[in-house]
């Protein structure tokens, strides 16, 4: 069990602020305030990578949800996601923060029920073929044994909170495959693990489509912005802080899944 904290964002008065803002924006801004907003999730919701992230979940407000939400000031935001989250951790400590008048839920999860630290650190530690072993048992997880998981997630999320809309946002690809004499891992691994992460993005868009969820997919977002690019939007291996491994920076959480969430949530309260 992890703590969790709630942050409430009452309506903001942003009329003097934005006076000459064109109508739409106000229509907005109006269609916001009605909404109920709750995050789930793992440390990719959390906001873990972003550098300012604290407390035993990792919390941040770079994270997307809660730039949506000071984007957006609805009429509540109730920010759950914790580091190492798993879908039974989601289950027994963050879905009592929803109830009947949450109309927006977003999530991340399923990476550390797939094992995502363990093949990482197997894919740094050891050989190509002990890598593509740990990518594969993570990929058979995700496939076989998860979609029960999700259906038994999504139907309490709808359960909890029957009005709202759920968002599940995916994991990107850690790599641009394209670049060549990259730094760090062999291109074999690369490759593996690129793989690996869209079959498992594959299997959790199957368990979102079943469980009446939008999916939303970072991985275009992040085209361009992966390890091996200059301007990647993603940690690599920190030895200082292993924890930041892997996970999006603050420009990753504000450039990559701020924009893919806000177009998925963009039709609720209107």
């Amino acid at each position: 069990m992890r703590p969790v904290r709630t942050l409430t964002y009452g309506a903001v008065a942003l009329v003097s602020a934005v006076g000459l803002a064109l109508p739409t924006l106000g229509s907005a801004a109006d269609a916001a305030s009605s909404v109920h907003y709750v995050a789930l999730g793992d440390s990719y919701s959390s906001g873990v990578g972003t550098g300012s992230d604290s407390g035993s979940c990792g919390q941040s407000s770079a994270a997307f949800g809660p730039l949506w939400a000071a984007a957006n000031s609805p009429a509540s935001f109730s920010f759950q996601a914790c580091s190492g989250a798993t879908i039974p951790d989601v289950e027994s400590s963050q879905l009592s923060a929803l109830s009947s008048s949450t109309t927006l839920v977003s999530i991340t999860i399923g990476g550390n029920d797939a094992g995502f630290s363990t093949i990482m650190e197997t894919c740094v530690l050891e050989s190509d073929s002990a890598c593509e072993s740990a990518i594969n048992s993570g990929v058979s997880t995700a496939q076989n044994t998860l979609p029960s998981e999700f259906a038994t997630l999504y139907s309490d999320i709808k359960s909890d909170a029957p009005n709202a809309k759920i968002v599940y946002l995916d994991y990107p690809d850690f790599y641009d495959t394209s670049v060549s004499g990259c730094i760090g891992l062999d291109s074999t691994k690369h490759t593996a693990l690129n793989n690996g992460i869209d079959a498992i993005d594959a299997a959790f868009k199957s368990a979102a489509s079943a469980g009446g969820a939008t999916f939303a997919d970072v991985r275009s977002a992040f085209s361009g912005h992966e390890l091996c690019d200059s301007n990647a939007w993603l940690h690599s291996v920190n030895v200082t802080d292993i924890d930041e491994s892997y996970h999006p920076t603050a420009t990753g959480q504000s450039s990559g899944y701020l924009p893919v969430f806000s177009s998925a949530a963009s039709s609720v309260g209107q």
